[in-house]
Parts: structure tokens; C-alpha cells; sequence
């Protein structure tokens, strides 16, 4: 029964490695085509690169990449970053549509 419990731990480390081939399989757990499309339409909009808009929400060219090929796993913290950048939604029922300028925070 120990052994089995040691065997857990160590399983962890070898699954960091593990967790990019079984990602692969787990498709309910990617941004959809649908999103990456928006997001791409939404910075072409604006006139900016995968690496422009990367720059703007402080994260990789490669993120970007991710996301709009549909290979990225959501980020709600990331997707809320994109979303602003965009004015569109990424999320929800409402993908596509513009985000409604409500009373700014500052």
C-alpha cells in the first residue's frame, strides 16, 4: 500500500513531460477554432502582430500562436488580457461580439 503512494509522487514529476501528449487527446480542454478566429479577426482589426498583441498583455508571441490555432488550453486570466486588447469576447455565449464599454474603473 505505501509503495503505491510513493509510486503517486513520483509519478508527478514524470507527468510534467507526460502532460504535453496527453493534452493532445483531452480536446474539450482547448480554445475552440471559433475563439481563435475571433481573436485573430480582432487583432487584425487593430493592426497588430501575434507579437504586438503578445507585447501588449505581456505574454509570448507563442501564446498568441496557441490560441489562435486552437492549440492553447484557456486561460481565463489570459483570455481576459486578450479580450481587453481585442474589445471583443472570448468567452461565454457572446464570442465575437464587441465588449460593451461599461463605467471605467479609474
Amino acid at each position: 500500500m505505501g509503495a503505491a503512494g510513493q509510486n503517486k509522487q513520483h509519478s508527478i514529476t514524470k507527468n510534467t513531460a507526460k502532460l504535453d501528449r496527453e493534452t493532445e487527446e483531452l480536446h474539450h480542454d482547448r480554445v475552440t477554432l471559433e475563439v481563435g478566429k475571433v481573436i485573430q479577426q480582432g487583432r487584425q482589426s487593430k493592426g497588430l502582430t501575434q507579437k504586438d498583441l503578445a507585447t501588449k498583455i505581456n505574454e509570448k508571441p507563442q501564446v498568441i500562436a496557441d490560441y489562435e490555432s486552437g492549440r492553447a488550453i484557456p486561460n481565463n486570466q489570459v483570455l481576459g488580457k486578450i479580450e481587453r486588447a481585442i474589445g471583443l469576447k472570448l468567452r461565454g455565449k457572446d464570442v465575437g461580439k464587441p465588449i460593451e464599454k461599461g463605467p471605467r474603473a479609474k
